[in-house]
């Protein structure tokens, strides 16, 4: 932080940040003008004394991360952005809110200088800020584990404005919890506690003493407020300076800090009014919060221009902060030529020159003919890629052992006074995560880490709680990073822990998210090369491995063709002589189903072409020759095969396809079973067949 001193012209500066809030809201004619009003002192108050940025370089490695969970408050962020010379004009505020603009209603992610993930969705932003110190401490131990604290160049801060939504949201306890178990001291959070949401006052809904429960969870509280003893209001940023550096001195706990506030203070009318929380001030309002602050009410955006050349100075002090970050980058890097080599080519995003050899010495040990669960092969993968991608880590809620995300020989990532038992091998930058039952939070906190870190985590679960984790996912999507979710018993054979545990519709739910890459390999070859692709391709969108429980063949048709094929999303495994009669499309355990029924229809002399579709996603990619190759126009009979609802494959199945799918929950008892019981076998695939055909053949 810096020495804090408190002008006129900062006080100027803060009047303008909500003169500003309130007129860009007014022009949208809608969003949240009350929490950017108040919260205007405390957000300028971060930006310019105690976050280290650099206006001048948004990506600086060396900078903190800022995180507004509470996205709906946007301008806040913005005007700070705008105020602090991170390329935002006066002419963005203005376009707040419309097609087009770098101002949108909540803060995107890629789209705007200076904002650090997507927020909007209530606790994500919280919960993900977990994740950005999970990656910075992670990171600083790949890099500079050794350094006494507060001097790495890999050292950095997290800071959070976050409000009653927020910690209302379930996902937000899920991470806090973790956050107080690692011990987080690089984490601080401000909540705004202005007691205000859409229905009116929060004691409707939120009655707990939030302070408590975080001192529950084991963060450091500490309270403030603008709410004077006798009952006037005072925004005294340099009491709330004194407690935040109070705060920093605590440096092996996350801080939560709660500023007592009123919504849209001093706005005539709506000030502590739920109306100014989520629509717009009125004309009549925003004229009164003009005139209190001094501004001419018949105007609208007006700048008070040395107030804002008062706040640039900000700049100023990033590049001071910046230069001396790069003194102590290169006495590090001349120290540590190794790490340093690490370092460039983990920020570059660039894969070990040993990768491909790691998962080739793998493929080599496969047997065709072995029956291998493809979720053990996920973990074979794993371990052979971690052995040379030391920015590899990650794990499962509470599921290591079942997904197979463990890493053999690493050590857990939680305080070493926390081993256990089963996991004695514990330090604060093991790369072996441990989320508990929390499978929202996991994805928001490797969502976290992807975008506060250069290193690469994976998160896994039983495909039937990718339920939980969805919200997570489908942001991690809309930023286009790539998580990796390990989803594993995938179907109704994983068996006797029945319905409740066995995905029916989660394939065509997940494959219904926009920019989520879904990926069920057949067996151990098509596993290894959607992981070698996976790591390759050019995209960040996140990818989703989809796998089974149950051994299932490993096939000699995918020896030879996986490689080329799994990338391409859909290739011919099994083809014919001549135009097939039918065409006979699967996904993961059921594709073995499809390569015996094409043998047995071949014996009746139906020319059948198998074709496994380890992603949609990845064919859809594929230019329009080399899916109409793949799935040929003129042959009209197609059958799919796949152990969940038919819904995703009717795009491909054309008027007289038929589908082998499941339209039920599934049923207690074996595996096995189960998939006999609900029609997922290699005889319904060929029954659909004939069917298809014959519906073809009726319809010349």
């Amino acid at each position: 932080m810096t020495d804090f001193k408190w002008s006129e012209l900062d006080d100027r500066a803060v009047k303008m940040a909500k003169v500003l809030s309130a007129d860009a809201v007014e022009k949208a004619g809608s969003g949240h003008p009350g929490s950017p009003i108040s919260l205007a002192p405390i957000a300028y108050t971060l930006y310019q004394h105690f976050i280290k940025h650099d206006p001048n370089d948004p990506k600086w490695a060396g900078r903190d991360r800022f995180i507004l969970s509470g996205g709906h408050a946007s301008l806040t962020e913005y005007v700070q952005l705008f105020f602090s010379g991170y390329g935002l004009t006066l002419d963005d505020l203005k376009k707040f809110r419309t097609a087009g603009t770098r101002t949108p209603g909540h803060p995107e992610y890629g789209l705007t200088p200076g904002i650090e993930m997507t927020t909007g969705p209530l606790g994500q932003g919280l919960a993900s800020a977990v994740g950005f110190a999970y990656g910075q401490r992670f990171q600083r131990g790949l890099l500079d584990p050794d350094a006494p604290a507060g001097t790495s160049p890999f050292d950095h801060k997290v800071w959070v404005i976050c409000g009653e939504g927020d910690v209302e949201e379930g996902v937000s306890s899920e991470a806090s919890s973790l956050a107080g178990n690692q011990e987080l001291g690089n984490l601080t959070v401000i909540f705004d506690a202005n007691h205000i949401q859409i229905e009116g006052d929060t004691k409707l809904a939120f009655g707990e003493d939030i302070l408590k429960r975080y001192e529950a969870y084991g963060w450091y509280t500490d309270e403030f407020s603008f709410i004077q003893p006798d009952g006037t209001y005072k925004e005294d940023t340099e009491g709330f300076a004194k407690v935040l550096e109070k705060a920093e001195a605590v440096t092996d706990r996350p801080k939560f800090i709660k500023v007592d506030s009123l919504i849209a203070w001093p706005t005539p009318g709506k000030t502590n009014d739920p109306s100014s929380h989520g629509s717009k001030l009125g004309s009549e309002a925003v004229a009164g919060l003009k005139k209190v602050l001094g501004y001419d009410p018949d105007k609208s955006f007006e700048v008070d221009e040395e107030a804002l050349a008062h706040a640039r100075e900000v700049a100023q002090r990033g590049l001071d902060a910046h230069a001396q970050w790069d003194e102590k980058f290169e006495a590090w890097r001349n120290a540590n030529p190794d790490k340093a080599a690490l370092y460039d080519r983990i920020r570059e995003g660039k894969l070990p020159e040993e990768f491909d050899k790691a998962i080739d010495e793998l493929v080599d040990k496969f047997e065709t003919g072995s029956k291998v669960a493809t979720r053990k092969a996920s973990g074979a993968v794993i371990n052979a890629i971690a052995a040379v991608m030391p920015e590899l880590w990650g794990g499962s809620a509470d599921l290591g052992g079942s997904n197979n995300t463990n890493i053999k020989g690493a050590a857990s990532f939680i305080p070493a006074k926390d081993a256990t038992v089963q996991w004695p091998d514990a330090n604060e930058y093991g790369r072996q995560l441990h989320f508990g039952v929390r499978e929202f939070a996991m994805g928001a906190i490797t969502n976290g880490i992807l975008l506060g870190s250069d290193t690469r985590p994976f998160n896994g679960t039983f495909f039937q709680f990718s339920d939980y984790e969805r919200p997570a996912v489908r942001l991690a999507a809309l930023m286009e990073i790539p998580n990796l979710y390990i989803w594993t018993h995938d179907s109704v054979a994983l068996g006797e822990d029945g319905p409740t545990h066995q995905p029916i519709e989660h394939l065509a739910a997940v494959r219904g998210i926009p920019q989520l890459e879904v990926v069920r390999p057949a067996d151990e070859y098509e596993t290894a090369e959607a992981y070698r692709y996976f790591f390759e391709k050019d995209n960040t969108f996140p990818t989703a491995l989809i796998l089974t429980r149950q051994g299932v063949p490993t096939l000699e048709e995918t020896k030879a063709k996986a490689r080329d094929g799994v990338r391409r999303g859909a290739y011919v495994l099994v083809d014919t002589d001549g135009e097939p009669d039918v065409l006979i499309m699967g996904t993961g355990s059921e594709v073995q189903h499809a390569v015996a029924a094409a043998k047995s229809l071949a014996d009746e002399g139906v020319k059948a072409r198998v074709i496994s579709v380890p992603s949609m996603e990845w064919f859809e990619e594929q230019p329009e020759e080399y899916r109409e190759e793949i799935l040929p126009a003129d042959v009209k009979a197609r059958v799919s095969v796949e152990a969940g609802i038919a819904m995703p494959w009717y795009k491909y199945l054309g008027t007289y396809g038929k589908p082998v799918s499941i339209e039920s929950f599934g049923l207690q008892g074996d595996g096995d079973e189960n998939m006999r019981d609900l029609g997922i076998t290699a005889e319904h695939v060929e029954d659909a067949a004939k069917a298809s055909i014959a519906a073809v053949q009726a319809a010349k």
